[in-house]
């Protein structure tokens, strides 16, 4: 009868669900450069995890720099995970990689928030949060757990130059915090070809403006958001992963990889080259520089182009 009424109560969600008016308008959230560079090129890390998952973490960002850049005390970091549907990792984030990643933050002094909001019919984000055990892990971590749709009154509207999208309605708490942090998975995605980090994104737009994404020119849109609003650092567990369906359930592989950058074109066009190696039948283009969700954030200056990054492989 739960699973009877949860869908009921999704299909509801979806279905109702409106962009509050009246909300206040605001830029794009300023843009900054890439915390994590060499000779002026943005810095990938891409290295093979090791049982000790905490110890990976930190060394795949070691390789970058390490964390010291990041952020200091005083300062709010909101970590926007993959809970998109209470399917098990890597349909959703894994809980072992969110908590590794959040004792790691947590050591350098700033108050840790995690943020998300659930897709189309696992909303309430909370009770997708709740089947997954989410509020236990980050409970005991001692970090607040945001889920966006909780305060109906705390989005702003961002003004964004997008070819497909001119407006992009995303959390205050988002916008405001000092620093952002990506935990995108490994996996391809039945619509939008893949979903990694430029499309982890769309977790943040408002429920009632997301709707409207699948309509057209999904994997445009899904770039575009990121116009609003950009992550400093992008952490891909790529220990397991779909290479075909996706974002939910497909075949799944373990390429047992961990990747790190700040530049999430590069992050995506590394992640791509590991699903394509694979040869699984799916949606990806061969050439990953020609993917719309590449081209459009290329387009934009959302990272960086070919030869203008560099991979540092453990």
């Amino acid at each position: 009868m739960s699973g009877i009424m949860d869908s009921l109560r999704g299909i509801y969600h979806f279905m109702t669900d409106m962009t509050p008016p009246g909300l206040t308008t605001v830029p794009p959230r300023r843009r900054r450069p890439v915390i994590w560079q060499q000779d002026d090129r943005p810095l990938v890390s891409r290295l093979q995890a090791e049982p000790d998952l905490e110890a990976s973490i930190a060394r795949s960002l070691g390789l970058l720099g390490g964390l010291g850049k990041l952020a200091t005390a005083g300062e709010t970091i909101m970590v926007k995970p993959n809970f998109n549907s209470p399917d098990p990792y890597p349909g959703s984030t894994d809980l072992d990689f969110l908590s590794a990643v959040v004792r790691l933050l947590l050591q350098t002094g700033a108050r840790v928030v995690v943020g998300e909001s659930s897709g189309g019919i696992w909303r309430p984000t909370r009770n997708t949060l709740a089947r997954l055990g989410v509020p236990e892990l980050l409970s005991g971590l001692g970090v607040e757990l945001i889920a966006f749709e909780d305060s109906p009154r705390d989005w702003v509207e961002v003004e964004i130059p997008g070819d497909y999208l001119k407006k992009a309605t995303v959390p205050r708490s988002a916008y405001e915090a000092s620093k952002l942090v990506y935990l995108p998975c490994l996996k391809t995605h039945n619509l939008a070809r893949f979903s990694l980090s430029l499309k982890l994104a769309v977790g943040l737009l408002h429920p009632g403006q997301r709707r409207s994404l699948h309509w057209k020119n999904l994997e445009q849109k899904a770039a575009e958001i990121n116009l609003a609003l950009q992550p400093d650092l992008v952490i891909m567990d790529g220990r397991k992963a779909f290479v075909t369906g996706g974002p939910a359930k497909g075949k799944l592989v373990e390429p047992g990889v961990i990747l790190a950058s700040g530049d999430m074109v590069a992050t995506d066009v590394e992640a791509l080259e590991i699903l394509l190696s694979y040869g699984a039948r799916n949606r990806l283009l061969p050439d990953p520089w020609a993917s719309p969700q590449i081209v459009t954030a290329l387009r934009h200056g959302l990272g960086s182009g070919k030869g203008g990054y560099r991979v540092i492989v453990e």
